[in-house]
């Protein structure tokens, strides 16, 4: 049998009844750009759109890959799908009134600036050092209202503890324990990706609500 989904009115009152109406309403005025869709990006995407976050831009060029199914928020099914429009239609199954825009492209020097400009926050959640710092200076040096939540050192299953968020410039928040990589650390482990991942997920909200203290 199918079932019915939800109307706005009823997600939106099921909201309010959790946030507050003042809380909500902000939250689901705010834009968020998401730059990475793996483990870090799939579960900030998520958690998110759950919370109410009105729009999100969402910014990939890979696919999903089985390798990716211990952290990442994607099932077998969505194997060989691109990532954007695999978690594109997640979100829909979860929050469908959600306005969720997708860009399937490659971040890279040239495009970084133009990709985000406009957005008061953007998550990076890329895999690799050298992209992660690209993107930070790039959006850094030319979005001058942009803010950007940054996750770094995440892997295996050492103390969640050591995993934390803090203010390293007014414009610059970085999320994890700084240090621990693959190598250090036994692969990439959901829990730890995932605690990373809501670490940078709660600044956005605290962000949002004007809050600039981890």
């Amino acid at each position: 049998m199918k079932k019915m989904i939800p109307s706005a009115e009823e997600f939106e009152r099921v909201m309010t009844e959790r946030h507050t109406r003042s809380v909500y309403c902000r939250l689901k005025k705010a834009s968020v750009a998401v730059a990475g869709l793996g483990g870090l990006g799939s579960n900030i995407a998520v958690s998110l759109a759950r919370a109410g976050v009105g729009r999100l831009f969402l910014v990939d060029f890979d696919r999903v890959d089985i390798t990716n199914l211990n952290r990442q928020q994607y099932g077998v099914s969505d194997i060989g799908e691109y990532k954007t429009e695999a978690l594109k239609r997640i979100i829909g199954g979860i929050a469908p009134y959600v306005k969720v825009e997708t860009e399937n492209v490659r971040v890279t020097e040239e495009n970084a600036a133009e990709l985000f400009y406009g957005f008061k926050i953007v998550c990076e959640a890329f895999d690799g050092a050298a992209q992660k710092a690209m993107l930070i200076n790039e959006l850094l040096g030319k979005c001058p209202e942009t803010v950007v939540v940054s996750g770094s050192g995440m892997a295996g299953m050492l103390s969640s503890n050591t995993i934390v968020t803090r203010r390293a410039f007014s414009r610059l928040y970085l999320c994890g324990d700084g240090v621990t990589d693959i190598a250090d650390a036994n692969g990439l482990m959901a829990p730890r990706v995932a605690i990373c991942a809501n670490h940078q997920a709660n600044m956005v909200l605290r962000l949002i609500m004007g809050e600039t203290e981890p």
